[in-house]
């Protein structure tokens, strides 16, 4: 991938708590401009820390990167505060969708343009293009959020980050405490506002099997570091992800006592 191609580098980062604990040990990856990137393992391997870290959120929770660098379009941002780096087009869907249970799902919407200096006309097409993108939360604009569904509260935290028209949105855990129709649902809304609005997505997902099916390309963490990356068809037949994360093997699906054996081969380390 040529480099102006790129537009998230994250480059041999390592991430420290309370100047002690290292989380994450040499973690490098690459969205393409426009594309959707699958950053996937299970709790605990270092997806919410790596989303985090280019986020610029760690300091918050007394972490930092020690090392490596983080650049968007071709500019470090590793060095930048939180606001900056929304300013510069990156935002962050947090885990648990945290949207402001006291505000209605239209006043949500509306503080994702907290940032913008373009005016309200221009505010308001974007809400509309939101509510053309996410039909429900139009019905329910008038609705509290924290007493909205689940999945629309993901919408409106999905279509809040959307507001600050950005050029990168780093989605976590978007599948969550969701019925499967609700995901398949959320997955859907990502892919056409990836193809619509050419906003790159890094998603860090459990679910491997649906966020392999919407990425164009994976990266599994484990224990800090990236251990497996490649095209997200390759990785979806690959042997290895399929028993270790999808819970099937080339004898059928295996029970989960038998899928954790993994940890004791881990044959991609070998």
């Amino acid at each position: 991938m040529s480099q102006s191609e790129v537009l998230l580098a994250v480059n041999n980062i390592e991430v420290i708590y309370n100047h002690v604990i290292l989380v994450l040990k040499g973690v490098s990856l690459e969205v393409p401009e426009g594309g959707i990137v699958a950053l996937l393992g299970g709790n605990g391997a270092g997806k919410t820390t790596t989303l985090k870290a280019i986020s610029n959120l760690l300091r918050a929770e007394r972490g930092e990167v020690t090392k490596g660098s983080i650049s968007l379009a071709g500019k470090r941002i590793d060095r930048l505060d939180a606001a900056s780096v929304v300013k510069r087009g990156l935002i962050q869907v947090m885990e648990g969708r945290h949207c402001f249970a006291h505000l209605t799902v239209e006043e949500n919407l509306l503080t994702g343009a907290y940032t913008r200096a373009d005016g309200r006309a221009r505010v308001a097409e974007d809400l509309e293009k939101v509510y053309d993108y996410l039909p429900r939360l139009k019905i329910r604009r008038a609705a509290t959020a924290g007493y909205t569904s689940g999945g629309e509260q993901q919408m409106t935290a999905i279509g809040r980050a959307l507001m600050s028209r950005p050029k990168m949105i780093l989605l976590d855990e978007p599948s969550l405490g969701l019925a499967p129709q609700l995901v398949e649902e959320i997955f859907a809304i990502v892919y056409r506002l990836n193809k619509g609005e050419k906003v790159g997505f890094l998603i860090a997902e459990q679910n491997t099997n649906i966020a392999l099916r919407y990425a164009d390309y994976g990266y599994v963490l484990e224990n800090g570091r990236v251990v497996m990356d490649g095209a997200a068809a390759d990785l979806r037949a690959n042997e290895d992800v399929k028993e270790f994360y999808l819970g099937l093997s080339a004898t059928g699906r295996k029970s989960y006592r038998d899928v954790k054996h993994y940890r004791r081969r881990k044959r991609w380390l070998a």
